[in-house]
């Protein structure tokens, strides 16, 4: 067995007997915009697949969960198969006992738990893991005829709190462990064994059918649960909530709310002695959406709403289904049942038939069992197999639910399907025309495919032109943004719409309703799709608007389009300048604040530049410089005041350095606020290079209004110091000393400005006591070089003080270059003394002594010895003082090297640079002579300080040990 089910998953073919049962009566109704054409084959829903098996022995009970199927065959032997591994099935003796037989099996949702009922009311327990089933002791004597599992609870190893229902009409509640751990051997597999309640109070009954489910509960701390229970032919529901810390058994506080007040039940008559009870649910661990009960007059089915469940009933829309017969056709009970979303199979001893709950036809006919986590379908005979395989079941539900006029459940089983949903929403949208809920219809029709025009066209010929404008504005958000044709119609036809409405509104006299639409209008107005639309036709949309004579819609789109320069030239023309200049303000296009500003400052100067302050850098001062000229011109104080607050926030904040801009303000002030002009020179200093105004335009100004002292500081700012000297003595003495301080690296000229205001003091204002003091406050000044500027006849009282500080200051310069000349024969003295020790001093040099550079014996060849003792090799002194000479003096260096080298020392006595040695020269010199020539030339060079102690060393201190070469080197070396 192998290849057990090789073919599970393949279509065979369909039983000959098989009917599938179409709608003939119902009209396909004409969708516009779609094409008719049928997209699904003609599958019946339910397709039957006989499975590849040949079971051993006939086929008793069959179940089937989570992949899991379980086949009770006769000698009693169970077969189980895991449909995912199919190839490897598990053949399980159930009983040797050939008196006994299987009644029924019970298998978890998880298909880890089967319970076998035995007909010798033996109840057994097989775990998935396990081969053999074990006795549960506590169910000997009973024949368990149902079991509900608890999907909130179980594991692998458990099954959690269950119920299972008796043959005499008793529920119990157990919790069966596996009974892998070895504990479990000592005793009874059942944790706990109680009975909760007993149906069979007025005799005994099967409890054929027990479900219980989870409910949301009102608190965290509690947990709501239902029990529905069923017997021949009655139908119990049982409602109660289990605190979180209870014990079990835990269901006893749901039926304990009915110890004292029996529980309700349906009844129904005419039962033929059992019954099925079946739950749907849509996922496997959601809660049941709907029920099933079959029993004796037909289906009882419904639905389950736990939103307002009381303490009775968790059901609603419930109804009896009859059973399906054909005419003619004997009634025969059926067997068993299954239930799906939409349909109810029921299984006949010779048929199976399916039957869809929506409208109570029978839509095909053709012993079986549902997984009811996977959701496939199986039934068997004494000697097959079939799986049924559920082909779009809800194919056709859209068209039920809109023959019900159910709109909104019909358009929920139609979203996949375009065509169908057009045609759901068109009887919609007819529907609400009929029923005089225009905009109700307008809304519908928007969404489907029917003729634009057409549609349009019933809305007007009924005069709702509400209905109207709400179809073009669903219409026009549900176009697509290529179909700008469109969109640019239907926005033009509801800006009439809305003008003519709002015109009439305004006719009437009816404020309210105008003003409530035309927010509704400018709402419409500043929607995204209806900006991008109107962008590109916004002539169009002036010439509609403005022909209806609305202003204030006029001013609001241009606002919207951000043709701000209509809007601002509209407030203008209405003489509405402060609203004007907040539209000018709210824009970011700064080239209309240069086009506007002129008439702005002529009537609200203040705001204006207030306005001009707020943009900042973003406005470019230089453009604005006309708007102020204009006023200028004109000489209002208040705009003159607002035009040069303006220019000092450029100068003073901004920083601007443009010329322009400081000319205009100085000419303000030269003109307006000459008591500012000073300051603003001060602050700009007295450095021609670094003053952003234009000096000989100022020098001019202020001469034309007469402003001295700003002529003053322009010529020093120019360096025209005697014009500045010559015109302060005509203002302020005072003035023109700070002035003729101002040359200080020009002593000459210095002394020349401070004789020229000693000469207007002596001459022009007869002050000689005056013109003395300035030979304190210049110490470039004599009592000799203004003698020239006195009278003739003057006496010396005024003036012999002066002449006595003179001659002692003479006096005292004369002692001091005495004592300088002492100082520099003391010095000479010295000179030639250190000279005189520095030619008798002498070193003593070991032979273990090293030279301090390459630390090899000192005597081995020439050497230098310096008076710090650091000694050194010629040539490693050499090499350790070239780096750090300059290019010239390297080139000499090498020169006096080759000289050396090739015996050729033919000197130059011409030359500028003559050795500083004391060999005596003359004009012609021995070889001898010259060679030392040389080599004092070159020790001049090289050895006239100690490379480690002198200059040289300092100056090196900022060098890096190593050149970049070096480090490259280095860096090379360590990589290898």
């Amino acid at each position: 067995m192998s290849n057990l089910f090789e073919q599970y998953n393949e279509e065979v073919g369909k039983a000959p007997q098989t009917r599938d049962f179409k709608r003939k009566d119902v009209p396909e109704p004409i969708a516009a915009g779609y094409i008719n054409a049928r997209t699904e084959d003609d599958t019946p829903i339910f397709n039957k697949q006989r499975i590849n098996f040949t079971p051993p022995s006939q086929v008793t009970h069959l179940v089937v969960n989570n992949n899991m199927l379980v086949i009770a065959m006769a000698k009693n032997i169970i077969l189980r198969i895991d449909l995912e591994r199919p190839e490897n099935p598990d053949e399980v003796e159930v009983s040797r006992n050939t008196e006994d037989s299987i009644h029924q099996l019970f298998l978890d949702h998880n298909g880890r738990h089967l319970i076998i009922s035995m007909e010798s009311q033996d109840v057994l327990y097989l775990s998935r893991s396990s081969k053999k089933p074990r006795q549960l002791t506590k169910m000997k004597g009973l024949v368990i005829d149902s079991v509900a599992w608890n999907k909130a609870s179980g594991s692998d190893n458990t099954t959690g709190e269950i119920l299972l229902g008796s043959s005499k009409g008793g529920i119990f509640e157990t919790e069966i462990l596996s009974g892998e751990d070895s504990r479990f051997f000592q005793g009874s597999l059942e944790q706990y064994w109680k009975q909760l309640y007993n149906l069979g109070k007025d005799g005994a009954v099967p409890v054929t059918g027990l479900e219980v489910e989870r409910v949301p509960a009102k608190s965290q701390t509690e947990r709501k649960y239902f029990i529905m229970a069923t017997t021949p032919g009655r139908l119990y529901q049982f409602i109660g909530i289990i605190p979180t810390s209870a014990e079990a058994p835990v269901f006893s506080y749901v039926f304990q709310n009915y110890e004292d007040n029996p529980a309700s039940f349906l009844e129904l008559p005419g039962n033929f002695g059992y019954s099925e009870l079946k739950l749907y649910s849509l996922k496997h661990r959601a809660s049941p959406q709907s029920f099933a009960w079959m029993t004796g007059p037909g289906v009882y089915y419904g639905n389950m709403d736990y939103s307002g469940q009381t303490r009775e009933n968790v059901t609603s829309e419930s109804r009896l289904l009859q059973y399906p017969l054909e005419e003619g056709e004997k009634f025969i009970p059926p067997k068993s049942m299954v239930v799906t979303e939409f349909h109810i199979l029921l299984l006949f001893p010779d048929r199976l038939k399916a039957m869809c709950v929506l409208n109570e036809q029978l839509i095909y006919e053709d012993i079986y069992s549902k997984d009811s986590v996977k959701g496939t379908i199986w039934a068997y005979t004494d000697q097959s197999v079939f799986k049924y395989k559920v082909v779009r079941e809800a194919r056709d539900v859209w068209q039920m639910y809109l023959d019900k006029g159910d709109f909104e459940r019909a358009k929920e089983y139609s979203k996949e399907n375009p065509a169908n949903m057009d045609k759901v929403l068109t009887k919609q949208a007819e529907h609400f025309f009929r029923e005089k809920s225009y905009e109700k219809s307008a809304v519908f029709y928007a969404l489907t495919e029917r003729s634009f025009e057409e549609v349009a066209l019933k809305f007007i010929q009924v005069d709702r032109k509400d209905a109207l404008k709400t179809f073009l504005l669903k219409k026009l958000n549900g176009l697509h943004n290529h179909e700008k044709t469109q969109m640019t119609m239907i926005t033009t036809w509801l800006i009439e719409l809305y003008l003519n409405q709002l015109g009439t509104y305004k006719d009437q006299g009816d404020s309210n309703s105008y003003l409530i639409l035309q927010e509704e209008f400018q709402k419409f107005l500043a929607h995204s799709r209806v900006i991008d639309c109107l962008k590109h036709h916004t002539a169009t949309a002036y010439d509609l608007i403005a022909s209806h004579g609305d202003v204030e819609d006029l001013v609001f789109f241009a606002v919207l389009m951000e043709d701000f320069e209509r809007v601002i030239s509209h407030h203008i023309q209405h003489d509405d300048y402060i609203s004007a200049l907040d539209v000018l303000k709210d824009q970011t296009q700064m080239e209309l604040y240069y086009k506007f500003s002129p008439i702005l400052m002529q009537h609200i100067p203040r705001e204006t530049v207030d306005a001009w302050i707020s943009q900042g850098r973003r406005l470019a001062p230089k453009r604005l410089i006309p708007a102020l000229v204009h006023y200028d011109e004109n000489r209002d104080t208040n705009k003159i005041h607002e035009a040069i607050r303006y220019l000092e926030f450029c100068v003073h904040t901004l920083s601007i350095e443009d010329e322009a801009i400081h000319n205009y303000l100085l000419s303000l002030y030269a003109k307006y606020q000459k008591d500012q002009l000073m300051k603003y020179l001060m602050f700009q200093g007295n450095n021609p290079d670094m003053v952003h105004y234009d000096l000989k335009y100022a020098l001019r100004l202020c001469s034309e209004h007469t402003i001295e002292r700003a002529c003053v500081h322009i010529y020093t700012t120019m360096g025209l110091y005697e014009e500045a000297v010559d015109l302060a003595l005509k203002v302020d003495v005072d003035l023109a000393k700070l002035n003729a301080d101002r040359p200080e690296d020009d002593e000459e000229l210095r002394k020349k400005l401070w004789l020229r205001i000693a000469r207007h003091v002596v001459e022009e204002e007869k002050d000689i006591k005056r013109a003395m003091e300035f030979l304190h406050e210049c110490d470039l000044l004599k009592i000799e070089d203004i003698l020239p500027f006195f009278p003739d006849f003057v006496t010396i009282d005024h003036f012999k003080d002066a002449i006595c500080t003179s001659l002692e200051e003479y006096n005292e310069h004369i002692e001091a270059l005495k004592e300088e000349m002492n100082e520099a024969t003391d010095s000479a003295k010295a000179i030639r003394s250190d000279i005189q020790e520095m030619r008798n001093k002498f070193g003593v040099v070991t032979a273990q002594q090293k030279c301090s550079a390459c630390t090899f014996p000192l005597l081995t060849r020439g050497f230098y010895l310096y008076p710090c003792q650091h000694m050194f090799h010629a040539d490693c002194l050499i090499a350790e003082v070239m780096p750090n000479l300059s290019a010239s003096k390297r080139h000499k260096v090498e020169e006096l090297q080759r000289k050396l080298a090739s015996g050729q020392y033919t000197y130059n006595t011409d030359s500028p640079a003559k050795p500083t040695s004391a060999v005596a020269h003359s004009d012609v010199l021995t070889k001898q002579d010259q060679k030392n020539q040389v080599k004092l030339e070159l020790d001049d060079i090289i050895a006239a300080e100690c490379v480690y102690c002198g200059e040289m060393m300092i100056r090196s201190i900022d060098r890096p040990f190593l050149d970049s070469d070096e480090y490259s080197e280095g860096l090379s070396a360590a990589a290898q």
